[in-house]
C-alpha cells in the first residue's frame, strides 16, 4: 500500500534515508581500513561508487510518495543484493576467511526497511530473508555470527513493519475522527439555520391551525409531526439514528423497524435476530419509513410489515389495503420532480446493492418489497 502525502509514514521514510547515509559512511570507513587487504580494492571503489549513487537515488525516490510503489521497491531489493552477491569477488575469499567484513555490512538493510515501511510485518520478513539468503550464499563458513546477523535483519523488518502498520491505522482513525468532527460541527450549524426557519415555522403552523376544522387542521397536524421527526433528524436521535451503534458491527433489523410498530402498524418478525449490517440496516430501516410515511399520506388505514430472513439476503415487505398507485402515477411524479419513492426507497436500498419491488392495483392496495443483501456492496 503506498504512504498518503504528508502521512504518519513520512517520519520513517525520512529516518530510512538516514539509517542509509549513516550505514554507507560506515561501508566507507571500513573500505579506507580494509583497502590493502581486498582482492580487488578498485572493483570495491566501483562498488562503494555505486552504492553512493544508488543511496541517493532511493532517498529521492523515497521522498515521492507516488514512487513508493514495486518498481522502486524491486530496483531497491535487486540492487542491494547483487552487490552482495559480488562480496566474495571483489573483497576475496581469503580476505572474508580472515574477517574482512562483507562489503554491504549493514547498509544491505535499506531494502528490508524500505518494504516493511511500505507494506508491514509480512513484506518486510520477505525482503530480510531474501537479503540474509543472499548474504550467507557469499560465506563459505556459516558460523554464529551469520546467523546472529540474519535474526537482526528479520527483526528489523518485522518491527519496523509493524510500527509502519500502527501509523497507517492510526491516519486512518484520526482521519474518520476529523471527518466524524466535520460532520457534527456542519449539523449543528444547519440545526442552528433550521431552527431559525422551518422548524419556527412548522410549529407555527401546528399552532394556529390546531383547533381550525377540516383540511386545514390535517395540514396543522401533519406540520406537527414533521416538526419533530426534523428536530429528532438534526438531533441525530432519528429511530434508526438511535439503535445503530457507533461501529460498524450488525445491528438488529427487528430492532429498528419495531419503533415503527403502532395500533396502525403491524409488525411481523422472526423470532431470532436478523443482524445486519450497520449501513444497511440504517438504509433499509429509512427506506421503510419514508414506505410507512406514503402509506399515511396517500392510504390511510392499516399497513403491515414483514421482516423475512432468508440467509443471503432480508427482505421487507409493507403492504396496505389503500386504493393502489395508477400505471404510470410514479414515473409522473419524478418527471414532476417528487422523487419520494425514487430516492427516499429506491435510492437507498439501492445505494447497498438492494432491489426494490411495487407491486399495486386499483382498490386493491400496494405492496412495496424491499430486499438488500446480507453484505453492503
Amino acid at each position: 500500500m503506498p504512504s498518503p502525502p504528508g502521512g504518519f509514514e513520512v517520519p520513517l521514510w525520512r529516518a530510512l534515508t538516514v539509517f542509509r547515509l549513516a550505514s554507507l559512511a560506515y561501508v566507507c570507513a571500513l573500505a579506507v581500513r580494509d583497502a590493502d587487504r581486498y582482492a580487488h580494492p578498485y572493483a570495491v571503489g566501483a562498488l562503494i561508487l555505486l552504492m553512493i549513487a544508488w543511496t541517493g537515488a532511493t532517498a529521492i525516490g523515497y521522498a515521492r510518495p507516488a514512487w513508493r510503489r514495486w518498481p522502486l521497491l524491486l530496483a531497491d531489493l535487486g540492487v542491494v543484493v547483487a552487490i552482495v552477491l559480488a562480496t566474495p569477488w571483489v573483497v576475496g575469499r581469503t580476505a572474508l576467511t580472515h574477517g574482512v567484513p562483507t562489503l554491504g555490512v549493514a547498509w544491505m538493510a535499506g531494502p528490508v526497511l524500505a518494504w516493511a515501511v511500505s507494506g508491514g510485518r509480512r513484506r518486510g520478513t520477505v525482503a530480510a530473508l531474501l537479503v540474509a539468503g543472499a548474504d550467507l550464499a557469499t560465506r563459505e563458513r556459516i558460523g554464529q555470527s551469520s546467523f546472529t546477523g540474519v535474526i537482526l535483519m528479520l527483526l528489523a523488518g518485522v518491527v519496523v513493519g509493524h510500527v509502519a502498520r500502527l501509523a497507517v491505522s492510526a491516519e486512518e482513525r484520526l482521519q474518520r475522527a476529523v471527518e466524524l468532527e466535520a460532520a457534527t460541527r456542519e449539523r449543528e450549524r444547519l440545526a442552528r439555520d433550521i431552527h431559525d426557519s422551518v422548524l419556527q415555522v412548522l410549529a407555527l403552523v401546528q399552532r394556529r391551525g390546531a383547533d381550525l376544522p377540516g383540511e386545514a387542521g390535517e395540514l396543522a397536524r401533519l406540520a406537527g409531526e414533521q416538526e419533530v421527526a426534523l428536530r429528532a433528524l438534526i438531533a441525530g436521535t432519528g429511530p434508526a439514528a438511535a439503535s445503530l451503534p457507533d461501529g460498524g458491527e450488525a445491528v438488529d433489523l427487528r430492532t429498528l423497524l419495531g419503533r415503527y410498530a403502532s395500533a396502525a402498524v403491524a409488525l411481523s418478525a422472526p423470532a431470532t435476530p436478523v443482524p445486519l449490517p450497520r449501513r444497511v440496516a440504517g438504509e433499509l430501516a429509512a427506506a421503510t419509513g419514508a414506505a410507512l410515511d406514503n402509506v399515511g399520506r396517500h392510504a390511510g388505514g392499516r399497513a403491515w410489515v414483514l421482516i423475512e430472513d432468508e440467509g443471503a439476503t432480508v427482505t421487507v415487505s409493507i403492504r396496505d389495503e389503500g386504493p393502489g398507485i395508477p400505471d404510470g402515477r410514479l414515473d409522473e411524479a419524478a418527471a414532476q420532480g417528487r422523487l419520494g419513492v425514487t430516492q427516499s426507497i429506491r435510492g437507498r436500498v439501492a445505494d447497498v446493492g438492494g432491489t426494490v419491488r411495487i407491486v399495486s392495483a386499483p382498490e386493491a392496495g400496494t405492496e412495496i418489497e424491499l430486499s438488500v443483501p446480507r453484505s453492503p456492496r
